[in-house]
């Protein structure tokens, strides 16, 4: 009897560690940028936030990147060449210049312009705000050295 009882005790002590569980977001798998391991970068991952336009980060498998939202409807990374010309439009937020590219009727990538290294940041705009996430990760990506600003 108390050998029944010290088993259903456990199975209802481990049922919440395993709903719980069950419940975490798969981690996102985002390519490096090409320069992923640049000091500054590190200065941007360490300094994101928790969250971004309401939705909770989430782990990823590559240095230098961060994801957002469950499915990911923001993501990060941060490495790439330094951009210093440009025929994309330019826009200031966060404190950060970034060229926009739309890449179809809900999403964009945002790259920072004249910081080295570049960070690129990809929005679902269905479900999360541009203006807000970039407003969220300008800190962060202020901390990448700035070598131009956007003309106009």
């Amino acid at each position: 009897m108390m050998k029944n009882l010290r088993k259903i005790v456990a199975q209802l002590v481990a049922l919440p560690l395993i709903v719980a569980l069950a419940g975490c977001a798969s981690t996102v798998s985002i390519e490096a940028a090409p320069l992923a391991n640049d000091p500054a970068c590190a200065n941007v991952i360490v300094r994101l936030p928790d969250t971004s336009d309401t939705q909770a980060k989430r782990s990823t498998d590559s240095q230098s990147t961060a994801a957002w939202g469950n499915p990911a409807v923001v993501t990060l990374r941060c490495g790439l060449p330094v951009i210093k010309v440009s025929t994309l439009p330019c826009i200031k937020a966060g404190g950060i210049d970034w060229l926009v590219n739309k890449i179809d009727g809900k999403t964009y990538s945002f790259t920072s312009f004249g910081r080295t290294p570049a960070t690129e940041v990809w929005v679902d705009s269905t479900k999360a705000s541009a203006a807000t996430v970039l407003d969220d990760l300008g800190g962060p990506v202020g901390y990448t050295p700035q070598s131009a600003k956007c003309l106009g």
